[in-house]
């Protein structure tokens, strides 16, 4: 008898854990909103979006910002300004990404299906999402809406305040001027969100208290004279490329931008061989498809990268799917030492065929390669360099990580046309003894656009500089003032201008510029972690016409946030931060998109 109620209990519990197991698998989570009828939902629970996974509502149209203009077709019928879809579209998003970015979802493929999508109906909590939009007058169903709640959202559209920022020029118009929608730079925001420094289009705003707002930006207009800083420079031997992030204010992984071109380029020329250590990447295509042709033409492929001890510590997901291309891989995770495997390797840099590196702050994610956070990449074209990074990576992919590497006996230093060039490991090569001679040598200036700042050595040698009155300027994430240990109250107690940056993408450089001089670079911050515990890689370059080149970049930087952020701190998920609240990013990591986080709202 107790055996057979003990199978019985046992039959229980399995079925129980079936049900439960199924029922998991049969949500599937929403990854990105093209448009509040067409999203993209992971159906198959890999973390990756793929060809198959963007779906349509069948038969639904909605208002959208993404629609190219604005106006969908049964908002024809009903005789709305552009001003009015403008708005509506600016609602409706807003609302379906508070409503289903990021929610687990059950799909009901309908089997039809477009070359853009699949057709499916989809449920939250076990109500219709089309239901939901058309109750709420956002959509119409077979050209039909809630004309009660669309006329009650057609009057809150219409108080709106909303303008059309051109994030390039820095002006704003409104939302019927006909040059607003020209740029491909321009976002939809309320004029609340502008940016201290905006100016008004003369064309669409011409009352006198807009030329006298265009006086009172003439003084800083004189700093605008930095604002067309030159983002790329080449000498054959050295290419410097710096990303800015105050002109895209949602990533991509389109691969347009000078960044992620350059990465292409390099893989599609290899011939023999290409080694990346990377801290992580996302699946942007035509980075995934230049790999993979290069596997084709027989290039071996060979990738070290950072792994968690456990899998939700893990911040790229899709870094998995990229080892189908490997033929070797290698990564710092141990089995039982979580001290040592969570220590990251975290690295950014690329060999290809033994002679060319690139390398710097850049991770190889969407936000990176779209311009949107703010990046120092170098491209080195040095067989000594590329031998010296070649003997790096080949201790990592053996499995010698953090601690476990030793210096190679090679040549650190390195001369490049008129560049003379340093190359610095972390853990190994003490990085700060590097640094903090050559912040105490500065005369001039020393200006820092930087993750973080969290080290005490250097952020000592900081304050002793601005002590010696050289002209200290820093610029940090709007995220490092909540960092552990950070310095950046420190800092401005001690009289030295630290801005927060107040953009949506992330302050992601890693870089001290030093007296037209020096530029140090790489993928360490400034930390005490980034020096002594993970696997990092640094530049000094001592090249005084790149240097004024960067100088001229940060200073574009320092002239576009404005200097209330000199005392106040930029909150990353907030109305502070330009197109923060509605870039489907989690920019202060609590879990919170856009419209979910309080501060947005």
């Amino acid at each position: 008898m107790k055996k057979y109620f003990a199978v019985c209990l046992i039959l229980i519990f399995f079925t129980g854990f079936v049900i439960f197991t199924y029922s998991k698998q049969s949500f599937s989570p929403v990854l990105k909103i093209l448009n509040p009828v067409k999203i993209q939902v992971d159906v198959n629970n890999n973390g990756i979006i793929e060809d198959d996974e963007t779906i349509c509502l069948p038969d639904a149209e909605a208002f959208s910002l993404a629609h190219g203009q604005y106006v969908p077709e049964f908002a024809k019928t009903y005789a709305l300004t552009l001003k009015d879809t403008i708005s509506l579209g600016y609602m409706a998003d807003n609302f379906a990404s508070s409503l289903i970015l990021a929610q687990p979802v059950k799909v009901k493929f309908t089997g039809r299906k477009n070359p853009d999508c699949r057709y499916a109906d989809i449920y939250l909590n076990d109500k219709s999402y089309l239901d939901i939009l058309v109750d709420e007058g956002y959509a119409a169903e077979k050209g039909k809406l809630n004309r009660k709640k669309f006329d009650e959202k057609l009057k809150i559209a219409r108080n709106l305040d909303l303008v059309i920022y051109n994030i390039k020029s820095g002006k704003y118009h409104k939302l019927d001027c006909k040059y607003g929608l020209l740029s491909s730079n321009h976002s939809i925001i309320p004029k609340k969100q502008l940016p201290k420094d905006a100016l008004p289009c003369k064309f669409c705003f011409v009352t006198k208290k807009s030329e006298q707002t265009d006086k009172k930006h003439s003084k800083n207009n004189i700093l605008q004279a930095v604002q067309t800083p030159e983002l790329v420079h080449s000498d054959g031997k050295l290419e410097l490329i710096l990303t800015d992030f105050t002109t895209k204010l949602k990533p991509d992984r389109n691969c347009d931008t000078k960044v992620c071109l350059a990465l292409v380029e390099e893989i599609n020329k290899a011939e023999n061989t290409i080694d990346f250590a990377v801290y992580g990447m996302d699946l942007v295509p035509k980075i995934y498809d230049a790999l993979k042709q290069a596997k084709i033409r027989n290039v071996k492929i060979r990738m070290v990268f950072d792994k968690s001890s456990s899998p939700e510590m893990d911040y790229y997901t899709e870094t998995e799917k990229m080892l189908e291309l490997a033929d070797e891989y290698a990564s710092d995770y141990v089995k039982g030492k979580s001290a040592y495997t969570n220590n990251l390797m975290h690295n950014k840099f690329f060999i290809f065929d033994g002679k060319t590196v690139l390398t710097g702050s850049m991770n190889i994610s969407a936000t990176g390669l779209s311009d949107y956070n703010a990046n120092a990449v170098v491209i080195l074209n040095s067989q000594d360099i590329a031998k010296l990074y070649t003997a790096e990576f080949e201790q990592m992919l053996s499995g010698k990580f953090h601690e476990l590497k030793t210096k190679p006996d090679l040549p650190d230093t390195f001369t490049l046309e008129d560049s003379e060039i340093q190359v610095l490991f972390s853990p190994y090569d003490k990085i700060s003894e590097k640094i903090i001679p050559l912040i105490n040598s500065a005369k001039e200036y020393i200006y820092v656009p930087a993750f973080l700042i969290t080290h005490n050595g250097i952020t000592n040698a900081l304050i002793d500089a601005k002590k010696r009155n050289v002209d200290v300027k820093i610029i940090i994430d709007a995220n490092s003032v909540s960092t552990r240990n950070t310095k950046y109250a420190l800092l401005r107690q001690n009289k030295i201008p630290l801005k927060t940056e107040n953009y949506a993408g992330k302050l992601h450089s890693k870089t001290i510029l030093i007296d037209d001089k020096y530029i140090i670079t790489g993928s360490m911050n400034f930390s005490n972690s980034g020096e002594n515990k993970n696997d990092e890689n640094l530049l000094i370059i001592n090249c005084p016409r790149l240097t004024k080149l960067y100088k001229t970049y940060f200073l574009y930087l320092w002239s576009k946030i404005p200097d209330e952020y000199l005392t106040k701190n930029a909150a990353a998920e907030s109305k502070d931060s330009i197109g923060a609240c509605y870039d489907g990013i989690d920019n202060d990591f609590d879990g919170l998109v856009d419209r979910n986080d309080p501060g947005c709202r």
